[in-house]
């Protein structure tokens, strides 16, 4: 299980819930069962925990435990699965936004730009658009906004037009093909940060991350009781800024919306400040590096 993800920040996460041992949890990103090893052994016989995740490669670290459930589906869906097995309400909801170990180690997958894979990056694999899709028939003005916005690129504008030209002469199909058009616009010395800022771009529009995000924090304040906690561990800005701004303001963007009296109209209070991985997590775990937890409370 460890050489699946190695959990990030998981001290952190569990102090971050304050768990009861007779309370119900949901880790909404089970991946290799790290995080959520770690909330069953704070649960007494009483207590319940599920998880969720789409990638079929997560279900073998399932644990056969009569106290876990795990739910094989986008925790976009969060809500109507707890109420489909009888859970309307819980303790503490765990989100790990980041893409997992044996994802990015598995050359099939397409996620890393490390290996020549299939153009995929698909989180569940059944679902129906890949990065190859995104790279041969996206518009030019969508493939620019995906990887501006997405891939916080300054050169967008050349990269995307480098795509559609390049796509002329041959569909593109693996990620080295990916990278050998592009790489006239990329500096050497820049090269691994933005091939993986192009990665990261085609991910987030595969998988629709942002949009996710947004569905999972609106049901993760129906679903959780008052004083219930919620923890977030976010990757890089754009998912970050979302969390904050919700946990502020109860809203994604813009001021915090207030009632006739001026009383803020908001679900939650944070607990504590933004907390980042030690150095000596770090030194052990790399991909706890852009790590950033925050936390809290429904009020």
């Amino acid at each position: 299980m460890s050489n699946y993800h190695q959990p990030v920040m998981l001290d952190q996460c569990i102090q971050g819930l304050n768990i009861q041992p007779d309370g119900v949890y949901v880790d909404v990103t089970f991946g290799g069962g790290g995080h959520s090893r770690a909330i069953l052994d704070c649960l007494g016989e009483k207590g319940r925990l599920v998880a969720f995740d789409q990638d079929p490669d997560a279900r073998s670290n399932a644990f056969d435990d009569p106290r876990f459930l795990l739910i094989p589906a986008n925790f976009s869906d969060m809500k109507r699965f707890l109420k489909f097995h009888g859970v309307r309400q819980v303790d503490g909801i765990l989100a790990d936004f980041g893409v997992s170990s044996h994802q990015f180690d598995t050359a099939s997958r397409g996620f890393s730009t490390r290996f020549d894979g299939p153009l995929d990056m698909r989180m569940n694999p059944a679902q129906g658009k890949s990065a190859a899709d995104v790279v041969n028939t996206y518009g030019l003005h969508d493939l620019k906004r995906i990887l501006r916005l997405y891939g916080e690129l300054k050169n967008a504008d050349r990269l995307a037009q480098a795509l559609v030209a390049g796509r002329d002469t041959v569909e593109l199909k693996t990620t080295q093909e990916l990278k050998e058009l592009l790489e006239p616009l990329v500096p050497e010395r820049y090269s691994n940060k933005l091939f993986a800022q192009v990665f990261q771009a085609l991910r987030i529009e595969v998988n629709q991350e942002l949009d996710v995000i947004r569905q999972f924090l609106e049901q993760a304040a129906d679903v959780l009781v008052v004083q219930g906690r919620l923890v977030v561990l976010s990757y890089h800005s754009l998912e970050d800024r979302l969390v904050k701004n919700f946990i502020r303001a109860g809203r994604f963007e813009g001021e915090v919306e207030k009632d006739f009296f001026g009383n803020p109209l908001v679900s939650f209070k944070k607990v504590g400040k933004l907390q980042v991985a030690t150095a000596e997590e770090i030194k052990e775990n790399s991909r706890a590096r852009s790590a950033k937890l925050r936390i809290a409370e429904r009020l």
